[in-house]
């Protein structure tokens, strides 16, 4: 396999063509902890969602014929105008990067859940090291930007929607059991850090940011959770902020984007991502939380690894850069 990958390595730009196939990088070893590198406090991320923060991003994807599939990281390096993208990711001698150290991730889904350095395999598919979602990306560029240690806490589950799963609690009727799921982790990890990565070396922690990608599940329930997506998500933006005791909490929204680029004429997908800006928009969160478009990253089912437009096709290029944009987005919110 590493022959062929090989070849195909060549056409890559001339500062890659020596590469030989990148091998699949996998979380930390348990007993073998990351070490705390950079000041304290800890500065701690959340990232919530459902399957599409999960990461549908596929790393590499073989047809039937055994070439790579399109869309997937491995295709980019063929291409010389994307390959620089993943310079970082890339070592000297042309292997995946095995981990980033300084910046970890604790990774909760209804899969189970899973800890260590940033590296290729926190996506969907719990154990493989050929999925990852937008932490890679946005942990990458969150890490160049502090001197201080970075955590990501990922609470993603698949299928859940906002009006009824994630359902905050001034929005009324039942709180959702992935919101105070989403809590309960958060404050579970917190309380001692040191439990899940035993490098860290105390200082403390900071909540730092607040993502969300999502809106699957409330399309599909376009009496319900459509027209209650705009207040849920002010509710649930509102109810974290009280509930985590950070009242500033900076927050970037992530447009719904499934198989629809900018051209999206899908009524239901339209509101939700209105829904979504009008959220972010609200005179009470100027200046702390941001929308980002991301439909422009949507790639066509052709130029993609699968045909399951409600993962954006689980298009390995897509989703790093929907992460690289929601991790930009945080960088502006941040204090200078």
């Amino acid at each position: 396999m590493r022959k062929n990958v090989a070849e195909f390595i060549l056409l890559a730009v001339a500062a890659l063509a020596t590469m030989a196939h990148p091998a699949l990088a996998q979380p930390a070893a348990p007993g073998n902890p990351p070490k705390q590198a950079g000041k304290s406090p800890l500065k701690v991320f959340i990232l919530a969602g459902q399957s599409n923060m999960q990461g549908q991003g596929v790393v590499t994807m073989k047809d039937k014929e055994g070439n790579e599939k399109p869309g997937t990281l491995v295709s980019m390096l063929k291409d010389p105008a994307k390959a620089p993208l993943l310079k970082h990711w890339v070592t000297a001698n042309g292997d995946w990067a095995e981990k980033r150290d300084d910046v970890w991730v604790y990774d909760v889904s209804e899969f189970g859940s899973r800890h260590g350095a940033l590296a290729f395999g926190y996506g969907w598919n719990l154990g493989s090291r050929e999925w990852f979602g937008p932490e890679l990306q946005f942990g990458h560029l969150l890490g160049n930007h502090f001197d201080n240690q970075v955590l990501i806490i990922k609470t993603a589950w698949g299928g859940r929607d906002l009006y009824k799963d994630f359902r905050p609690p001034r929005s009324g009727g039942a709180v959702g059991p992935f919101y105070t799921q989403m809590l309960a982790t958060v404050n579970m990890v917190l309380g001692d850090p040191k439990e899940q990565f035993p490098g860290y070396a105390g200082g403390g922690c900071q909540l730092a940011g607040f993502v969300w990608y999502h809106g699957w599940n409330d399309f599909c329930s376009p009496k319900i959770g459509v027209p209650e997506y705009e207040k849920n998500l002010v509710n649930l933006i509102t109810d974290l902020r009280r509930d985590l005791k950070a009242p500033k909490l900076l927050v970037v929204i992530g447009e719904f984007t499934g198989p629809w680029g900018a051209d999206c004429k899908e009524p239901a997908a339209l509101a939700i991502r209105k829904a979504q800006k009008d959220a972010a928009a609200r005179p009470e969160f100027a200046g702390t939380v941001k929308f980002v478009e991301t439909h422009d990253f949507v790639r066509p089912e052709k130029d993609s690894p699968t045909g399951e437009g409600y993962h954006e096709f689980k298009n390995g290029e897509t989703y790093f850069l929907i992460g690289d944009a929601l991790g930009n987005a945080m960088k502006e919110l941040l204090p200078k």
